[in-house]
């Protein structure tokens, strides 16, 4: 499998599938990410000493990690989440062929 040490995935979830499309033309339209999945999810967490649920949108950005910490910051400027989730995740491996076209559809912070 070829090696993708400088491609990530940056995660974020919102209930709102709007805000989802919002941060994911966002992403795009800067270069920031190739490509934002959004997928419907359910979450259970802990939030302020009380158990939810919630019927959320996983945001998954496809990206550099040169572009990582300005997909990060996009994320948080457009999120309205007291702490939204971002994570950071390497791919491990992955075909040439889309490797390559993250890397070229991607343009890091500064370069532009």
């Amino acid at each position: 499998m070829p090696e993708a040490d400088d491609i990530v995935l940056v995660v974020t979830t919102t209930d709102d599938r709007a805000l989802a499309d919002a941060i994911a033309r966002a992403l795009v339209e800067r270069r920031l990410a190739a490509c934002v999945r959004i997928v419907p999810v359910g979450s259970v967490y802990r939030w302020q000493g009380e158990i939810c649920a919630a019927d959320e949108f996983a945001v998954e950005a496809k990206t550099t990690h040169a572009a990582a910490g300005a997909v990060q910051a996009a994320i948080a400027a457009l999120h309205p989440y007291d702490l939204p989730e971002i994570l950071v995740l390497p791919a491990l491996g992955g075909s040439d062929a889309y490797l390559g076209w993250i890397r070229s559809e991607v343009t890091p912070a500064g370069a532009r």
